[in-house]
């Protein structure tokens, strides 16, 4: 699915999101899950949903978010309580959906100037 390029403050845009294959972000093609927020873009240590950890979450500190956007990949799928834990006393917002949910959210957020962050698995 593509996204409408928004002529926002943020720096980092999601372009589009290939179901299980890519997120294309300011036109570069990624074929790994990412964390990214308006001013900053890495790959992410989470490499799918059987495998996370809280250092996959603690990960998102560095964003500095006040939300954070978890894509659980091509399916809706909620992770365990203990693994948002971390985030949750860092008193950061979490809202759980697909990556495709997560994409389209991030763009509207974004656009917004809201201070978020999108945890996408592929």
């Amino acid at each position: 699915m593509k996204f409408q390029l928004e002529t926002g403050a943020a720096r980092y845009q999601i372009n589009s999101y290939q179901r299980n294959q890519a997120l294309v972000v300011n036109e570069q093609v990624y074929h790994s899950s990412l964390i990214i927020s308006p001013n900053r873009l890495e790959t992410w240590s989470a490499a799918a949903f059987e495998t996370l950890t809280v250092a996959d979450f603690e990960q998102v500190f560095a964003f500095k978010p006040r939300i954070l956007l978890f894509g659980s990949g091509a399916s809706f799928r909620f992770p365990a309580p203990a693994l948002l834990a971390v985030l949750y006393q860092a008193e950061i917002g979490v809202e759980v959906m697909d990556t495709g949910a997560a994409c389209r959210t991030y763009a509207v957020l974004t656009a917004e100037g809201r201070e978020v962050a999108a945890a996408l698995l592929l």
